[in-house]
């Protein structure tokens, strides 16, 4: 990825101070944390380019594991920062199972150059003095930023080194489980709703229980748009189990498919259909969170799988 060399730096309205973190636009000056300038300036290295998110975690979470999830809920800090609308994007785009693409103008920024008037031809010979003063000026100047160029790379190279690294030694609880989002098979996919419906309920009923571990929504909704190996999900939402499933319709019977998956293996341990009516989609969603996870919670207290 190439790297960003401008001091300062022009994303569309605003202007980014890449030393400090600071950015201003119309008067209005926000420091950014260093994580979030990494993250923009990595964005901005690629102007118009998708940039996938294992690419962002790697160049923004140097040498630590983290969920997808990070870059998730990072990009969406940042939109906010920019004052961006995902949904009308002038900054940042989301590109459904690839990345994000930065699509606002991007360009150094130079500072103006004073403009001195040239002496009066009386005072002509004052000029090597006042010359020898500039430089003398600029030396001094020069000499006195030595030291804040390197507290400022000294202070990167400490956020960057002092990055938790407990994540990379953290084993997954023997009862953790992400539940990922359930697909739409129905035509036209009219149900998505109802599909996201019924995987937050599930999340819900499982983060309830004692000792199990369920990552967050944000966390499995993240793989909605984001397709992945099974082992490759697991080992970023640190989990052993992943469920999943689909919701297809026919007439008024909704059909509700679940898997539970061993991520070490990537075998299918328990699966099931459920087959409701579709009258009250709520008691659809209930009933089959409750017979899921009743029939999970035996499953995986029993160590099957394993």
């Amino acid at each position: 990825m190439e790297t960003i060399t401008a001091a300062k730096l022009g994303v569309g309205a605003w202007c980014v101070d890449t030393a400090s973190g600071e950015i201003t636009r119309d008067g209005e000056m926000v420091r950014l944390d260093p994580r979030t300038l990494r993250l923009l300036l990595c964005l901005a290295a690629r102007p118009g380019e998708i940039v996938s998110a294992d690419d962002l975690l790697s160049q923004v979470w140097p040498g630590v594991i983290v969920t997808p999830d990070s870059v998730y809920q990072a990009i969406a800090s940042l939109r906010r920062v920019l004052g961006d609308d995902p949904k009308q994007a002038s900054y940042i785009v989301t590109v459904p199972r690839q990345g994000y693409k930065l699509v606002a103008a991007v360009a150094p920024v130079h500072e103006p150059e004073s403009i001195t008037a040239p002496p009066a031809a009386p005072l002509a010979e004052a000029a090597p003095r006042s010359n020898n003063a500039s430089r003398s000026r600029f030396a001094f100047l020069a000499t006195a930023c030595i030291p804040v160029v390197i507290g400022i790379v000294f202070w990167l190279h400490n956020t960057l080194a002092n990055e938790p690294h407990a994540a990379a030694q953290v084993t997954p609880s023997p009862r953790s489980i992400a539940v990922l989002p359930f697909a739409d098979l129905t035509e036209g996919m009219k149900n998505e709703t109802f599909a996201d419906g019924m995987t937050e309920e599930l999340i819900g009923r499982f983060s309830k229980l004692p000792g199990f571990k369920v990552p967050a929504p944000s966390a499995s909704f993240y793989y909605k748009d984001h397709e992945a190996p099974v082992a490759d999900v697991a080992a970023k939402l640190n989990v052993v189990y992943i469920l999943d499933g689909s919701v297809r319709k026919s007439g008024n019977t909704l059909r509700v498919a679940a898997r539970l998956i061993k991520a070490d293996n990537g075998f299918i341990i328990w699966s099931e259909t459920y087959d409701k009516p579709v009258d009250n989609l709520l008691a659809v969603q209930d009933d089959i969170a409750t017979a899921v996870t009743k029939a999970l919670t035996a499953t995986i207290a029993s160590g099957a799988g394993g």
